[in-house]
């Protein structure tokens, strides 16, 4: 199976961890800036890069326009074909053995379904370092065009299993020498108290329903992160994961 991706930044994390994977590059003839990166780039790896129709000034049955380019470098027209990244065994993503971890951070996302709040949670883990990441078979957000988009090239660089039984995952982790710490906004202990004293693995819960009860039950601690103004009581799970990985990785 391959993903289209049309954030330049992703594809060049892509070319630049897997060129084989990348199938094939396209764009328009004068490709600018974080573009221009891709096809210099490309060539050099040996992808295909092919001439892309730009949409930019075309219109659309009403009229309006349908140029989208965001700013960012994301050319309209410009586009990428790259093979998904295979997710590893969860004993890959984990320390290697009974005991061995020292320090890091991992995460554990517990069934979070929005694709852009998994593209961010990777681009975070990406930007901060984390050292992997279990995601749930069930109920959770496919690793679709939109996170790879998203994550800025989080998916190329985070190592990642996807596991059918969470729990079984925690108990290796634990073995393994991680410590678990939930995250819950019914928390009694705040997230500027967890020290950064052992290793530990992050979980994150639902947009909606937070972690499950047998997962809280699992950890070693919960934290939560209080609100110090009056008008906004939570924050979004991929903002609130990248303030909790920047206090603990």
């Amino acid at each position: 199976m391959s993903v289209i991706v049309r954030n330049p930044h992703s594809v060049l994390a892509a070319i630049k961890n897997r060129p084989r994977d990348v199938l094939e590059v396209r764009v328009p003839p004068t490709p600018e800036d974080a573009w221009a990166q891709v096809v210099a780039l490309a060539k050099r790896q040996g992808v295909r890069v092919m001439a892309a129709q730009s949409s930019k000034g075309a219109k659309g049955p009403h009229g309006a326009r349908l140029d989208r380019s965001e700013g960012d470098g994301r050319a309209s027209g410009a586009e990428a074909n790259i093979k998904e990244r295979e997710p590893l065994a969860w004993e890959e993503v984990l320390p290697s053995r009974e005991g061995e971890a020292t320090g890091g951070l991992w995460l554990a996302l517990d069934q979070i379904q929005d694709p852009h709040n998994v593209g961010a949670i990777f681009r975070a883990a990406g930007f901060f370092g984390v050292k992997g990441i279990l995601m749930t078979q069930d109920r959770s957000a496919a690793l679709t065009s939109a996170v790879y988009d998203v994550s800025c090239g989080g998916v190329e660089t985070v190592p990642f299993a996807v596991i059918p039984n969470l729990q079984r995952g925690f108990e290796i982790a634990k073995e393994r020498g991680l410590w678990l710490l939930g995250t819950s906004e019914h928390a009694k202990a705040d997230f500027k108290a967890i020290e950064k004293d052992r290793p530990w693995l992050l979980i994150l819960g639902n947009e909606e329903k937070g972690m499950r009860r047998l997962t809280e039950e699992a950890c070693d601690m919960v934290c939560s992160i209080r609100p110090a103004g009056d008008g906004v009581t939570s924050l979004n799970v991929s903002v609130a994961a990248g303030i909790l990985i920047s206090k603990l990785a």
